[in-house]
């Protein structure tokens, strides 16, 4: 047992060094000590929750933790790679978070290997055995992920800034907020005011606080949230669903901030999620979950009909490889459909692989 939990973490290690790799790349070809030092060092950070005790004004102060934590990223992002551009520090700044959760895992599991060894405890052996399964596949999900922001390729949480991408089509976007974009439009007849986050760079938006600021301003009377929704087992990857609420996830600050407003005018709350595992959320963009889109949109369409006066649809998720406009999106679903062919011939490969390993071991 002992054996199989350390074949285990030194596979996540491995994978956390691998991750550390892809992330290096995207600043330089030839990294040098120092280089690899600083990411190294920087893959330690942490953040330390804010007390709760008193959960008054928690809200406040879990955002000003993550601002300040996200301006720690993008200042460590423009240090070690100031020759980037803005679209991709930001890749890299997502790479980035990407690489430090693989790192987190990575040391969880190692503490709980060195402890066992230590101990000879077999009830926590068993119960850090009957967990691995689960660990090993989203360690998996999250080295691709890495890969994925890291060289801008749409993940399964883009969908959504992709759906109202393609909807906004032609028309002209404007930056209301720290990354986050708005474009207004006639829908079925209705004004249409469609948010997104910032793109074609890695972005999550500030879209609680953009949304705040265009209720007080707009005279918005229904708000449309669409999302990436975890899907249980036996349901499609793919699958669509209609419901009432705010559709964000996260930490629940921009969540925070639209249901309170909501809540205080009596808005109706609308939303419309995209199923899909909570790997596939994070993985390159599979061919499913492509293929949702114009349904999607369809029901977007059929509520923002039955809907009379303004109306503010948001794009939820993460913008990597979406941009803002008619031209990105195609060049973002013909990015989709070439990272799936590689991901099948990757697939196909481990698949020989492991067909020959087993045969070997077999014979």
């Amino acid at each position: 047992m002992l054996w199989k939990l350390e074949r285990t973490a030194e596979m996540l290690e491995g994978y956390t060094g691998k991750a550390k790799k892809i992330v290096t790349r995207k600043v330089t070809s030839n990294p040098s000590k120092e280089l690899k030092e600083q990411i190294n060092n920087f893959l330690e950070a942490y953040v330390i929750e804010p007390v709760n005790l008193d959960p008054y004004g928690i809200v406040k102060k879990v955002e000003h933790i993550m601002d300040l934590f996200e301006k720690k990223m993008k200042y460590f992002s423009k240090t070690i790679a100031p020759k980037l551009n803005e679209e991709e520090q930001m890749d890299l700044v997502m790479g980035l978070s990407g690489a430090m959760s693989l790192n987190q895992i990575a040391k969880i599991v190692r503490h709980y290997v060195e402890l066992i060894r230590k101990t000879k405890n077999l009830q926590l052996a068993m119960i850090l055995q009957m967990q691995l399964p689960m660990v090993e596949k989203l360690s998996k999900a999250l080295l691709l992920g890495t890969e994925a922001l890291t060289n801008r390729w749409p993940i399964g949480d883009s969908v959504s800034p992709l759906v109202v991408a393609k909807m906004i089509g032609t028309s002209r976007v404007k930056e209301i907020e720290e990354d986050t974009v708005v474009a207004k439009k006639k829908i079925k007849g209705k004004n249409v005011i469609i948010m997104k986050a910032k793109g074609p760079g890695g972005r999550l938006g500030k879209l609680g606080k953009a949304a705040e600021d265009l209720i007080k301003k707009e005279n918005i009377k229904k708000i449309i949230t669409v999302d990436a929704a975890a899907k249980l087992e036996g349901e499609r990857t793919g699958a669509i669903a209609e419901g009432i609420g705010v559709a964000i996830g996260g930490i629940g600050v921009d969540r925070s901030y639209i249901e309170n407003i909501a809540v205080a005018k009596n808005l109706p709350l609308d939303s419309i999620v995209i199923k899909m595992s909570q790997e596939e959320a994070i993985m390159p963009m599979k061919l499913s979950v492509l293929d949702a889109i114009d349904q999607a949109i369809k029901l977007l369409e059929k509520n923002i009909e039955n809907t009379s006066g303004n109306i503010l649809v948001i794009g939820v998720g993460n913008s990597c490889g979406i941009g803002d406009n008619e031209k990105a999106v195609k060049d973002a679903e013909q990015k989709i459909k070439s990272v799936a062919e590689i991901m099948k011939k990757r697939i196909e490969a481990e698949k020989k692989q492991e067909k020959f390993w087993n045969k070997l071991i077999g014979g």
